[in-house]
């Protein structure tokens, strides 16, 4: 079933980088308590995830912020070091990244796709959603080969 606004974000271990290398975070306790833009990309380092959805973010902050956003964050199926270095490259210091490696947090949301066909294996589907303590108050799902609803423009023409 794939999540949709009003659910609750499913529990998926997560990991983010920090000083001390990977470290674990539980989804469920990182979205308490704060009101979060969240958008997963297929990959990192991939072309529209790098040339646009993650510049557009990067771009966008302070206007998320202003609008009430406490924290961004973006989850792809990679892993925390892959995470860091496509961050690092493109200085999104203000961009939380979150590795999904396993693909468990976008199973449980329901939006995994196959991207067996480009040799990418299992990935996330690109989108991006609001998440207020927890509960999904907006979510933008992408069609195929789409990014027109999961950008950060998108994000705050809606809110």
């Amino acid at each position: 079933m794939t999540i949709k606004a009003g659910d609750t974000v499913p529990n998926a271990t997560l990991v983010r980088m920090t000083e001390n290398g990977p470290d674990k975070v539980q989804a469920q306790e990182f979205f308490k308590g704060k009101k979060v833009a969240l958008f997963s990309v297929p990959g990192a380092f991939t072309p529209t995830c790098s040339a646009k959805h993650l510049p557009g973010f990067v771009a966008k902050a302070d206007d998320l912020k202003s609008a009430g956003i406490d924290e961004i964050a973006c989850t792809a199926v990679n892993d925390a070091f892959v995470m860091d270095a496509w961050q690092k490259q493109n200085e999104a210091g203000d961009v939380t990244m979150l590795a999904d490696g396993n693909g468990e947090f976008a199973k449980a949301l329901g939006l995994e796709m196959d991207g067996s066909g480009f040799g990418m294996g299992t990935r996330g589907q690109r989108f991006s959603m609001i998440v207020n303590d927890g509960t999904v108050e907006q979510i933008n799902v992408e069609a195929p080969g789409e990014f027109r609803v999961s950008s950060a423009e998108h994000m705050l023409e809606t809110m």
